[in-house]
């Protein structure tokens, strides 16, 4: 595999943006929403059963895959592609993000971060170096530069600490991940909310030079409100001949307001998660499968949905599974909303290819205003 991992641009529409990245693994169609492979597998979806859904690219963990089972043994094994079934491409953070929040006893220094894992209690270092090493072990397509996630609420001067030592570490990043054919290495903007930072990070990293560019430190409890202030102009302070990711978001409507502001690609835990939780997303708003009001109810969850679940089942069914706890209700309810998502990002590509983004968007927020239909 020696081909170049490429954006190009297909369609604009104001900021929004259609778009596709070509991998030696196959395109991804922009905007792209990534599941979410933390540990090798989308939790609760056989691999084909994920691409059923319609997406292109999923998001494996580095710092849980260097935990369990390593990627040392993962390398040995044939790489995470033939590890995991999954011979589409495949997005690896770096491990920055879990380190911040998972581990204990971490320690931050110039040189990287050092903590006990939260999975044994061993003590494991993570640098810009290692984190190149453990990607490259694994073989993902997209390598994301090492970062520190800058925590929220930050001051200003905490902010400018947190995205500057960023900096530093995604000049080493570049410098340890060297010239890999067929893969693509992406930069991360930092900053907080503030905008002369963000403007700052976006330059360093454009000096560096990146396949790709993420905006990260968003997400982490900011707000919507807050979120998208940022997103106003942060995505702009990036090349618009490359992709542009955003990092860990998000709900259907802050999904659909981020590519109105020119963002390329997202990931999130949230439509699997929620589908073992109960909670479903549907065109017409969230649905809590566990409420009583479903348990008499024939109809399916979401009458213009083509997913397995509202193929086949009802909402009697589904909220029986569910509160009988059985394990099919995981699978068809994180089924259900993967597929969601992907219905959601198809139409955004065809809304903007049409020139319509904004009557899209129109759409997507009255339908939702409507609610659920009235219970039985």
């Amino acid at each position: 595999m020696t081909q170049r991992v490429t954006f190009q641009l297909q369609a604009r529409d104001g900021k929004a943006r259609r778009g596709v990245i070509q991998t030696p693994r196959g395109e991804i169609r922009t905007p792209a929403f990534m599941p979410v492979g933390t540990a090798a597998t989308v939790k609760a979806m056989l691999p084909e059963s994920v691409r059923a859904t319609g997406a292109d690219v999923l998001l494996g963990n580095t710092y849980h895959l260097m935990l369990r089972p390593t990627a040392e043994r993962i390398a040995a094994l044939g790489g995470l592609h033939k590890f995991m079934n999954w011979e589409r491409p495949i997005l690896t953070d770096s491990g920055g993000f879990q380190v911040m929040s998972l581990a204990e006893l971490r320690k931050l220094t110039e040189k990287g971060v050092t903590f006990r894992s939260h999975v044994d209690g061993a003590r494991h270092e993570l640098t810009p170096e290692r984190s190149m090493e453990i990607q490259a072990l694994l073989g993902s397509d997209i390598v994301m530069s090492f970062d520190e996630c800058t925590p929220y609420p930050a001051t200003e001067e905490v902010a400018a600490s947190s995205m500057r030592l960023s900096m530093r570490w995604a000049q080493r990043s570049r410098d340890a991940f060297g010239d890999r054919p067929g893969h693509a290495l992406f930069g991360i903007q930092q900053g907080s909310t503030f905008r002369e930072l963000r403007e700052e990070s976006a330059q360093a990293l454009q000096q560096i030079g990146f396949d790709g560019y993420a905006v990260g430190g968003l997400a982490v409890g900011e707000g919507q409100e807050a979120m998208f202030d940022v997103l106003d102009y942060a995505p702009d302070m990036l090349p618009e001949d490359k992709p542009r990711y955003l990092m860990g978001v998000g709900k259907p409507d802050d999904i659909v307001g981020a590519v109105a502001r020119g963002i390329d690609m997202m990931d999130c835990v949230l439509p699997s998660r929620s589908g073992r939780t109960g909670q479903v997303f549907t065109h017409r708003g969230v649905v809590n499968i566990k409420n009583a009001r479903h348990r008499d109810d024939p109809r399916p969850l979401d009458e213009s949905c083509t997913c397995p679940a509202c193929r086949s089942y009802s909402r009697a069914y589904l909220h029986h599974v569910f509160r009988a706890g059985e394990m099919i209700s995981g699978m068809l309810l994180t089924w259900h909303n993967l597929h969601y998502y992907q219905v959601l990002m198809d139409g955004m590509r065809e809304a903007i290819e049409a020139g319509d983004f904004a009557g899209f968007e129109r759409d997507f927020h009255a339908r939702r205003a409507e609610g659920d239909i009235e219970p039985i």
